[in-house]
């Protein structure tokens, strides 16, 4: 299998709620989007937000479930300041502060928040990984 993420697609309670979430922060909706999904561009990957019931349906599995969903997405910038700056923005657009930043024992600065359906967002400053120009994670080869 290629080595690549096409999408991302979180299954959402509240399509609207969350269409207006991520909007707030900035975001541009592709026109490629309908009345059931929302579409996103973020650097090489596609990000959708789809209907929970009807993601698990699609999927042919429960749509019941609590708690931690044994991932976190990640938005990565440039500085300690823009951590701070970007989760404020964050919780300003409906978010709400899980883990407020600060320094990581491997010596990064990071902090979480969890967008309108728990998704958790580590926003972070790792300073041993670049961005390149357009602001995307450059790992050592």
């Amino acid at each position: 299998m290629k080595q690549t993420i096409s999408f991302v697609t979180l299954g959402v309670s509240d399509l609207g709620r969350s269409r207006r979430f991520y909007k707030a922060l900035g975001w541009k909706e592709s026109s490629g989007s309908k009345a059931e999904v929302a579409f996103f561009q973020v650097g090489n990957i596609a990000f959708a937000l789809f209907g929970r019931e009807s993601l698990a349906e699609d999927a042919n599995v429960s749509a019941a479930g609590s708690g931690f969903a044994g991932f976190a997405l990640a938005h990565n910038v440039a500085s300690e300041l823009e951590v701070e700056a970007t989760l404020q923005e964050a919780v300003a657009s409906g978010g709400r502060l899980v883990k407020s930043a600060e320094k990581a024992a491997w010596g990064g600065f990071r902090g979480y928040f969890a967008d309108p359906d728990d998704f958790l967002w580590e926003v972070c400053f790792n300073p041993f990984f670049a961005l390149d120009e357009h602001g995307f994670v450059q790992l050592p080869t």
